[in-house]
């Protein structure tokens, strides 16, 4: 499928900084990014809690706009902006599970005979950068983090969250709102400091 013009325009928005742009950009692809998390997770048989699901959502974002959308701008055009996103989406998930998982790895077991520590440095920068994205994730209040992880990661209706948290339905939509808005405040501010990965290779049929 080819690059529509909807996406087309919302991209060059992006580009140009325009006002706006990286809202529309979140409210369009955020459900996206959460699929491709989910998928991926499951077909490496590595489950992820809810937390850790938007843990990862929020490190794609990060690397997404990170020295100046360099994600973005190596994007040629030669399948639909959805493809493309689900590539790097897909490519970022499968890094961090593997991250997450050699972190594991190394904690200490029950009898405290764990694996040899990491590097000074590489624990340092993977400490750092979680802390990072921990910081932005805690700009949401608890029932905005409730509703969020119902709606998109449980895929929940809005009368599903309302019977669940006693909350009434028409509220729903606004608390959703008002999540996507703090994440977006928070993308905005969060200073990019890690290179963006390379772009996959687009076929001439994507």
């Amino acid at each position: 499928m080819a690059l529509t013009a909807v996406d087309r325009a919302l991209l060059q928005r992006c580009l140009n900084h325009d006002a706006g742009a990286w809202n529309d950009f979140v409210d369009r692809f955020l459900g996206l990014i959460y699929h491709v998390i989910q998928h991926t997770s499951y077909l490496r048989s590595t489950p992820l809690r809810p937390e850790e699901t938007e843990d990862v959502a929020a490190e794609i974002l990060l690397q997404i706009v990170s020295d100046e959308y360099a994600i973005l701008r190596q994007f040629r055009g030669q399948s639909s902006l959805a493809t493309y996103l689900t590539v790097i989406a897909r490519r970022i998930c499968v890094h961090e599970l593997a991250r997450r998982l050699a972190a594991r790895e190394v904690q200490p077991r029950v009898d405290g005979q764990g694996a040899e520590p990491e590097e000074p440095a590489k624990a340092e920068a993977g400490l750092e950068r979680l802390e990072e994205i921990q910081k932005l994730l805690n700009k949401l209040p608890a029932r905005e983090r409730q509703v969020v992880r119902l709606s998109y990661l449980e895929g929940r209706s809005y009368e599903e969250i309302s019977t669940e948290l006693h909350i009434p339905v028409n509220s729903i939509g606004p608390i959703l709102s008002r999540a996507r808005k703090r994440l977006r405040k928070g993308m905005k501010h969060a200073p990019p400091n890690r290179p963006a990965p390379r772009p996959p290779a687009e076929s001439p049929g994507m």
